[in-house]
């Protein structure tokens, strides 16, 4: 896969779970810390996101906000309410993975100028979130303009329609529209929103040099780089795109391919049956006692014993 369907794909184990909310009236409720990736969608009506620091964030119908970093907020009908007294209510829902589960806020029946809220949340897998997604701000607000992010708004069309309306076959759709939803907001931060000035990932994935060698690391991560190597295919001298690379990502190219490589297998170990030694194949060891090592010192355990733990800590598909 290119870099960027990677980074999308580091951040699920699973499917995510849903809650869909009825709320009207004076409502409230306070998410996080919780070790995961939050997103809520407003599918209908307005309300305010709270964030544990900084100014409350309006949001209506469309909007989306996503937190990559688990952390504490609320969503309410006012800006005035303290997060820390609104009641407490999981990201990840109580209903069936992949399946949405359902709170009202208000004890009589449904009515026109409700607010619906789609919430929920990615469990991240230990040791395996992409960089990219450790750097990103804590609340990611993507609010529904129009004319723009086409894509982005059809996906909130279609998460309106199949969870407002109950539509038949919404739970079989439902996983995929999350996918999307996941990739298209990711995307729309990335092109109108990251601060490229600012180096770091944002940079690194929009400068040509350094994206071209990320993009030729993750389609194929069983060649044996070399620095020369990837320099070449960013057309830069060997010196120049070490510096630039470590400048961006953080590490230096050989250490971060070594990281993707041992990311990889252990996305590997968790999801499929595949042998070890076929693991460690697949990203790059032709010796299965060498990713055996190079799994340990970076993730603790051996390989076999991260998939069993792991396997239990997922949730069931």
């Amino acid at each position: 896969m290119d870099v960027f369907s990677d980074v999308v794909a580091t951040m699920k184990a699973g499917r995510a779970k849903l809650t869909r909310s009825r709320c009207s009236g004076r409502w409230g409720n306070r998410y996080g810390p919780y070790p995961g990736a939050g997103f809520h969608v407003v599918l209908k009506g307005a309300c305010w996101l709270l964030p544990a620091e900084g100014r409350p964030v309006r949001m209506s119908a469309g909007d989306v906000v996503f937190l990559p970093n688990g952390s504490t907020h609320g969503m309410s009908d006012t800006p005035d309410r303290p997060l820390e007294g609104l009641p407490p209510l999981s990201p990840e829902g109580d209903g069936p993975v992949g399946g949405v589960s359902h709170h009202t806020h208000a004890g009589r029946p449904p009515a026109a100028d409700d607010t619906i809220l789609l919430c929920g949340a990615y469990r991240l897998g230990s040791g395996t979130v992409h960089p990219f997604l450790r750097g990103l701000p804590d609340v990611i607000h993507l609010p529904s303009e129009p004319g723009r992010h086409s894509e982005l708004r059809a996906v909130v069309d279609l998460l309106s329609a199949d969870t407002i309306e109950d539509r038949p076959g919404a739970d079989a759709a439902l996983p995929a529209l999350l996918d999307l939803l996941l990739v298209y907001a990711l995307r729309v931060w990335l092109e109108a929103q990251c601060p490229e000035a600012s180096g770091g990932w944002c940079a690194a994935l929009k400068d040509p040099a350094i994206g071209t060698a990320l993009d030729r690391m993750h389609r194929d991560p069983r060649r044996p780089w070399s620095v020369r190597e990837l320099a070449e295919t960013a057309g830069l001298s060997r010196t120049a795109f070490a510096a630039r690379f470590t400048a961006y990502v953080g590490q230096s190219p050989i250490a971060y391919l070594t990281w993707w490589r041992l990311s990889s297998a252990a996305r590997l170990l968790r999801t499929t049956d595949a042998p070890i030694a076929s693991v460690a194949h697949q990203v790059g060891y032709t010796s299965e006692y060498a990713f055996a090592h190079a799994f340990k010192r970076e993730f603790g355990t051996a390989p076999g014993t991260f998939r069993r733990v792991g396997r239990d800590e997922l949730p069931p598909s």
